[in-house]
């Protein structure tokens, strides 16, 4: 981009809407001979500290595939490169950076840097500086003040690509914008996070910057890694979001790293850990850390139920009425499986906007798609249902006793209730409820803790969605160590502004 002195106030406008009547090239030397900007040309600050341009640009066609390997989608895109010089600086003597004499003129060089895109057109700049030459024979170009450090691309094209890649964007996506190689932008986005994330020790090792906060409450699960039973572990400060650890493997040892890694005194500010009921993250953190209180919250104890104890009642009782004849029992039974898993005021909200008539999925006549409304009668269905049967009835009983318990503030008071919740689960005689019984009975201080620090891990599980996501998104991670620095920046907010680094 041309570098143009600020026009007076007396000066034409520098933008007008009616386009330029006179070819790309010729319009620019003409820009370029009067210093000012005319008709059809909005002058910006070219963000290169340094550069003069000293031509008009040149063009060329380049075909891009913006589809994929096996649907192609070549699409013609225009290249521009402006051609330049660097300004001169004052007339010091330069000095060989071997010998320490002093150098003397040897030519001049050019470096091609890619700068930002204009739309989906790509940009170069040449860079035109002088070449220097040592009686020893070393030579030497003068340093371009804009080139970004170990890349061909200017600086502002590389917080440019920062900036997209905070915001989420893919390799691909990012490499189509700016021409870059997707290597290339791959290689820029590791930087960008091993700066940000990651430092370098006394002894040259790379690691992990310890947590920029002190976190009072922590969440912790496992998640997929890859196909074939491969896991790792995610720790997450609970009050803000921000991931702090990952690790392959979802066993003890990953606790006692992340332990070692923050320290006693980090650790010692810690007051609860909210996670599913895994009893080896339970065991091993209060092997190193005992005033820990380790909180089991109520997703995990209702999905629990709902998946071991209410759904399995269903196909148990199911079963059991068409062994015994009795087809239209055992009918009525089937599609129920999310009435009686829903709690009451769900049932109670659709009730009330069947009523309404609410569109719960729209119609639309290009495609032949009819307009669905929502369906009613779904509490006189589920009375229904638990009238005719015991242990479904059992179900209502176990769920809402369970939802009134989480709802306590006192922990002797849930003890209490939740101990009750043992006695009903017990006197049903079913094995599944027996299931749930013992359940609750090896959880039950993680339980009972809820009602002193009301945590949960639905950050945990909003996590591991968002790891979906990213993997998703990036059609996979081979490279481990750049997929969990990703799943770290994608747990922060996006804060633009961050200086790169200059050659």
């Amino acid at each position: 981009m041309p570098s143009v002195a600020p026009v007076a106030a007396e000066q034409p406008p520098i933008f007008h809407a009616e386009p330029a009547r006179m070819p790309l090239r010729e319009a620019v030397a003409s820009e370029l001979g009067a210093g000012l900007a005319s008709s059809g040309f909005l002058v910006v600050p070219s963000q290169m500290e340094g550069f003069a341009q000293t031509g008009a640009p040149a063009e060329a066609h380049e075909v891009v595939n913006f589809g994929t390997s096996r649907k192609p989608c070549p699409t013609a895109v225009t290249v521009r490169t402006f051609p330049g010089a660097l300004v001169a600086a004052d007339a010091a003597p330069v000095v060989c950076p071997c010998c320490g004499g002093e150098m003397e003129r040897h030519g001049e060089a050019t470096v091609t840097l890619w700068h930002l895109p204009m739309g989906m057109d790509r940009t170069k700049v040449e860079v035109r500086g002088q070449r220097w030459a040592c009686a020893c024979g070393r030579t030497r170009i003068d340093a371009v003040p804009f080139k970004a450090a170990g890349h061909r691309v200017t600086v502002a094209l590389l917080n440019f690509v920062w900036d997209m890649l905070a915001l989420g964007l893919t390799l691909k996506a990012v490499s189509l914008v700016t021409g870059l190689h997707q290597a290339v932008v791959k290689a820029i986005d590791k930087e960008r996070l091993e700066s940000t994330y990651t430092e370098v020790g006394k002894d040259g090792a790379r690691r992990l910057r310890r947590p920029e906060r002190q976190a009072r409450y922590l969440g912790i699960d496992e998640f997929k890694l890859h196909d074939g039973h491969r896991y790792a572990t995610v720790i997450i400060d609970l009050e803000t979001g921000h991931v702090l650890w990952l690790a392959h493997s979802k066993k003890k040892q990953v606790v006692y790293d992340f332990c070692d890694f923050v320290g006693e005194g980090w650790m010692s500010k810690v007051v609860a850990v909210a996670c599913d009921m895994n009893a080896d993250f339970e065991r091993a953190f209060l092997e190193r850390h005992p005033h820990l209180a380790v909180v089991y919250d109520h997703f995990h104890l209702v999905k629990n139920l709902n998946e071991k104890v209410i759904s399995e009642v269903r196909k148990d009782e199911q079963r059991r009425l068409r062994e015994e004849g009795d087809e239209e029992a055992a009918k009525a039974l089937k599609g129920s499986r999310y009435i009686l898993m829903a709690k009451e005021s769900t049932r109670r909200g659709k009730d009330r906007d069947a009523r309404a008539g609410k569109v719960v999925s729209r119609g639309n006549e290009l495609f032949n798609k009819p307009e669905v409304t929502q369906r009613g009668g779904n509490r006189e269905r589920y009375e229904e249902l638990i009238a005719q049967n015991e242990l479904l009835a059992a179900c209502d009983i176990v769920k809402e006793m369970v939802a009134k318990a989480y709802s306590c503030r006192q922990e002797k008071r849930m003890r209490d209730m939740m101990e009750e919740v043992v006695a009903v689960c017990r006197g049903t005689g079913n094995r599944h409820f027996g299931w749930f019984a013992r359940l609750v009975e090896g959880h039950m201080e993680g339980i009972v803790a809820h009602a002193r620090f009301q945590i949960s891990s639905g950050k945990v599980e909003g996590t591991n969605n968002t790891i979906k996501s990213l993997r998703r998104a990036g059609y996979g991670y081979p490279d481990d160590e750049y997929f969990f620095l990703k799943i770290f920046d994608s747990s922060r907010r996006y804060s633009p502004g961050r200086e790169a680094v200059v050659a």
